[in-house]
């Protein structure tokens, strides 16, 4: 048998297993490195974070995935280097934080790598007749890359699988958050609000697993995000919302934000950067009068898109008025109380928290439930989550690479 799965094959057969979940999101801050210890799989995992940071990109490595980013048309030979490069730089970041923690790499079992999605484009979304009908995604940061340059077994590309089994690529927090977050005392939304904003929804564990479920609700933190850089070169983001707090919200701006027909669509529903981007907030300004609108008021209006498309899609799920589950935040939001003020306006009858209130801490979730999808490639089984009934097609995902 060949050395590398006789290893894979004892990893699997193991109680538990040492994983390093990755993620770099849309907001492209950084990757998020989370050292987990994995116990079981399925509906028995259980989870410990030994360790999380967030290693933040610097100007030059936004720079470089900000020239493929999203974009329709970009150079072909730009982007097949970047693809072995955000490996290696990846690669490096892990072996960063395992120094900084004391961790030998031989000590970890797995690296589970998500990968930069530099292009999101769901059957709704594009317009190439060609391809009518295909949901297609891309993540790089080839997964060779990472485990020759950590010397560990490495989980990624997890949303290629999804797609062939017909989802859309995302969001795949459904399954991380169905095995570690259901609880039999009360059903859960698990509100991630990063560059786009996503909900899981968790009925009681024991009730009926077909109804979870995970959807995009819009943009998040991404236009507000890019609306700061282009006002405030230097800055990255509105930190603690204190430029939108100090603004109003434009009504006919908003309005016309909000006339897209995405927050109309049926749930789930994915998106990106690719719709939600500067060309929609241009044209909505153009339409509208406000290309002169301050700073201030800007994101006022933009911090009230999200909350209103967040709202949008729990009361397409609940309907209006109705009782519902408490509320757990992560993503950057979670740290923007201009946003999360909103949110408490538009959905009154909820409870917030944070994630941390459930022992993941807001920041590091993403990263651990890709970890949970590697130890479950390796050692689980498919999840079944209602046999795809809610496009959460019962799959095992992850392609795995071998060191050396």
């Amino acid at each position: 048998m060949n050395a590398a799965i006789a290893r894979l094959c004892h990893l699997a057969q193991q109680p538990s297993r040492r994983i390093v979940g990755l993620m770099s999101g849309t907001s492209l801050d950084g990757l998020d490195v989370a050292l987990c210890r994995l116990t079981g799989h399925g509906a028995a995992t259980q989870l410990v974070l030994e360790h999380f940071a967030t290693v933040p990109y610097g100007d030059d490595v936004r720079r470089r995935i900000r020239q493929v980013f999203a974009r329709e048309q970009v150079s072909l030979e730009y982007l097949t280097l970047l693809n072995p490069w955000l490996g290696r730089l990846h690669a490096g970041m892990v072996l960063d934080c395992l120094r900084t923690w004391q961790v030998a790499p031989a000590a970890v079992d797995l690296v589970a790598s998500h990968g930069q999605t530099v292009y999101h484009a769901p059957a709704h979304q594009h317009s190439q007749a060609d391809f009518a009908g295909l949901n297609a995604t891309l993540q790089l940061g080839d997964g060779d890359h990472v485990a020759q340059g950590t010397g560990i077994i490495t989980v990624s590309d997890f949303r290629q699988k999804h797609l062939a089994a017909g989802g859309e690529g995302a969001p795949l927090a459904t399954y991380g958050d169905y095995l570690l977050l259901s609880s039999p005392a009360e059903a859960r939304l698990l509100l991630n609000l990063g560059g786009i904003a996503n909900f899981t929804y968790l009925p009681r564990a024991g009730a009926d697993a077909s109804a979870a479920f995970s959807t995009d609700t819009g943009p998040g933190n991404t236009l507000l995000d890019a609306a700061v850089r282009a006002h405030r070169p230097g800055l990255q983001y509105d930190e603690g919302g204190r430029l939108a707090r100090a603004g109003r919200v434009h009504a006919g701006l908003l309005g016309a934000l909000l006339g897209h027909p995405f927050f109309a669509a049926a749930l789930p529903k994915t998106t990106g950067p690719e719709l939600f981007g500067p060309a929609y907030l241009a044209a909505a300004q153009a339409a509208t009068g406000t290309t002169a609108l301050g700073l201030e008021d800007l994101l006022a209006t933009l911090v009230e898109l999200s909350a209103v498309g967040v709202a949008r899609a729990v009361q397409q799920v609940f309907g209006p008025g109705a009782p519902l589950p408490a509320v757990y935040t992560s993503g950057g939001g979670a740290h923007n109380p201009a946003l999360l003020g909103a949110l408490r306006r538009h959905l009154p009858g909820a409870a917030f928290a944070s994630t941390a209130a459930l022992g993941v801490p807001p920041d590091a979730k993403e990263a651990i439930l890709f970890a949970v999808l590697a130890n479950e490639a390796v050692a689980g089984q498919p999840v079944a989550l209602g046999a795809g009934r809610q496009r959460v097609p019962a799959v095992t995902m992850g392609k795995i690479s071998w060191p050396g």
